[in-house]
């Protein structure tokens, strides 16, 4: 009866060693799936990125808009020419990045956004006597940009962005230096950004802002662009 019991033990034993060599072997598989899976996440399978987008106005909003105080307490003889009827076209931009590892991008940005109104001349009353053309001032911003990807998964990025770069002004009046057309520097950033990706296709939504002046005297862009949304492709 005890060398049976002896028998059963040594079984036993031999049974729990097995068992724990299995479950050492799986779980070094695991690690190494996961290791695998990780190395593959971070293999470039495309290297170039462009994208189409859409930017706030919410600078622009604030600084020029329609009169709060129309007079209505003069003469009838009385004149004064407001700017009204603004219209507010946003960003519109474009951008490619060439990836050289899988958290590291360069390329470069256009950006180009418009604010529009019409000056409308009113008797002291508040009438309406004339009204012009549509008049407008527009900023082109050209700039070479870098990024730094902080999640780099197939199904979603999170990144920073910096970008700098000149701006060019003009419109259908002259600026306070007498002239119609002039260029300034021009910077931009992306505190956050996140992408959803679909095999190769993604959205993206961006939180920064944009700035581009003369100089502290004359400033086209005082903080524009706040948040952004694009859709892009990889290739």
């Amino acid at each position: 009866m005890a060398q049976q019991d002896s028998i059963d033990l040594h079984k036993a034993r031999l049974e729990m060693k097995e068992a724990r060599r299995e479950m050492l072997e799986a779980r070094a598989e695991v690690q190494h799936a996961k290791a695998e899976l990780r190395k593959k996440r971070h293999v470039l399978n495309w290297h170039n990125e462009l994208r189409i987008g859409w930017g706030d106005q919410i600078f622009e909003t604030l600084m020029w808009h329609n009169p709060t105080n129309i007079i209505t307490s003069m003469p009838t003889d009385w004149r004064r020419t407001y700017k009204e009827e603004y219209k507010h076209h946003q960003h519109l931009w474009l951008e490619y990045q060439y990836f050289v590892t899988h958290w590291f991008s360069a390329g470069g940005m256009m950006d180009l956004s418009e604010v529009g109104w019409t000056d409308v001349t009113r008797n002291g009353k508040g009438e309406i006597l004339a009204k012009s053309d549509r008049k407008y001032f527009y900023n082109v911003v050209l700039m070479p940009t870098i990024r730094f990807t902080y999640i780099s998964h197939p199904n979603a990025h999170l990144y920073s962005c910096l970008g700098a770069g000149v701006c060019f002004n003009s419109g259908t009046e002259l600026n306070a230096y007498k002239v119609d057309t002039d260029a300034g520097f021009a910077v931009n950033t992306t505190l956050i950004g996140v992408s959803a990706n679909y095999k190769r296709w993604f959205i993206a939504a961006d939180f920064g802002g944009m700035m581009a002046m003369r100089n502290t005297d004359y400033i086209f862009m005082g903080l524009s662009r706040i948040f952004n949304l694009s859709i892009g492709v990889r290739l």
